[in-house]
């Protein structure tokens, strides 16, 4: 089998938000789908699109314009928690060297709001590099990754609606 070889990653997504975000969820960093399609939670096997529109009760969006209306209308922001990192594919088992992202030009955006961590890297690693600097403590929401498989589709969305639909 062959080796998944080391890649430095750089976050090239701007964070999604405005001045009605009720909400930021944070990931860890760009898969590799992500990547080519050049937005967040890219991979066609990652729930997190179908998630949200399941809590929301709106249509799935299909392209990348449609996912950031969609964000803002819904009163999402979203960004990762990693600026860089190495990592292995889209493991984020294998993520190392990690530079954070900096989240202030999103809360001068949208004051002070709930975060939730879509996972629980992302969950340790906001703690860890961001929570000292904003205050505000996370959430950890059930990975929508596909590799988290333990939680089907169903569950992803109740336990997401459960936290999610008292903010928007």
């Amino acid at each position: 089998m062959k080796e998944i070889p080391w890649e430095r990653v750089t976050q090239k997504f701007l964070p999604v938000c405005n001045q009605n975000s009720k909400v930021l969820i944070l990931g860890t960093a760009p898969s590799l789908k992500s990547r080519e399609n050049q937005f967040y939670y890219g991979h066609p096997q990652n729930r997190f699109w179908k998630v949200l529109a399941g809590v929301t009760g709106v249509a799935v969006p299909q392209n990348n314009e449609e996912k950031k209306a969609f964000l803002l209308a819904q009163g999402i922001a979203l960004y990762d928690v990693i600026g860089s990192c190495d990592i292995q594919g889209s493991s984020d088992s294998s993520i190392r060297n990690v530079v954070p992202t900096d989240l202030s030009s999103i809360f001068q955006t949208t004051g002070k709001i709930p975060i939730f961590g879509n996972g629980g890297t992302a969950f340790r690693l906001y703690q860890k590099h961001q929570q000292k600097i904003t205050g505000i403590p996370m959430v950890q929401l059930p990975s929508t990754s596909p590799a988290n498989a333990v939680w089907n589709l169903d569950r992803l969305i109740e336990a997401w609606g459960k936290e999610l639909k008292v903010y928007l």
